[in-house]
């Protein structure tokens, strides 16, 4: 491309030249951008299609999973292999695949325990009015931390049990009562159920699989 050749361009000119090259340049770069974020569009669209198919078909698998494992477990009950108190646990052992289901009974709360929560906050709050430390008060900062909720919205049964050791360092009888009545709250929730698979490797030793996405 040659030099174009100014000088014979008034100011104006130049100006109006200067504008059309900065108009084509910023066109040039929003129709760059657009095409980016088109194929970026795309990309995001054919992975999530893909992924929500991949998640519905896991989900799928487990709940069928846990329906024929309970089905199984029955068989076992009837035909004496369990007792009728044991939790849905066992291993089913092939030639080279192992299936292992272990099932533990998850303990939670009931009701009660959100008014202990909301009365032991306001404890907490009151109570550190009167430290020399304030919020930085090390019982107060792990106090406030036990109760602090899971992914799922529940109150974890261990935190709030390490509560009650911190019952004489307060030794106040609101929080011996606060504590009493998480106590109180206590209940089995339900059963949590995980599913464990294993392979003989190429050594003949067992190995697990993972069905985790990252480990596949």
């Amino acid at each position: 491309m040659g030099n174009l050749d100014l000088t014979g361009l008034s100011q104006q000119e130049k100006a109006e030249l200067l504008n059309r090259l900065q108009a084509d340049l910023k066109r040039e770069d929003n129709e760059r951008r657009e095409a980016f974020e088109q194929m970026r569009d795309d990309f995001l669209k054919r992975v999530k299609t893909r992924f929500m198919d991949y998640a519905a078909q896991g989900k799928d698998f487990k709940n069928w999973l846990r329906g024929e494992s309970e089905s199984y477990f029955d068989l076992l009950r009837e035909y004496g292999k369990l007792r009728s108190e044991d939790q849905l646990s066992f291993t089913v052992t092939g030639e080279d695949f192992k299936f292992i289901v272990k099932g533990n009974k998850v303990k939670g709360f009931d009701d009660r325990a959100d008014i202990a929560e909301k009365r032991l906050v306001e404890f907490l709050r009151n109570w550190v009015k009167s430290s020399d430390k304030g919020e930085s008060d090390p019982m107060y900062k792990l106090a406030m931390t036990m109760i602090q909720r899971n992914g799922n919205g529940d109150l974890d049964y261990k935190s709030i049990s390490a509560l009650y050791s911190l019952e004489d360092s307060f030794n106040d009888p609101e929080y011996s009562e606060i504590m009493n009545l998480f106590k109180e709250s206590n209940r089995v929730e339900n059963t949590v159920i995980n599913f464990y698979f294993e392979e003989k490797n190429k050594y003949n030793l067992w190995q697990k699989v993972e069905p985790s996405f990252n480990r596949i």
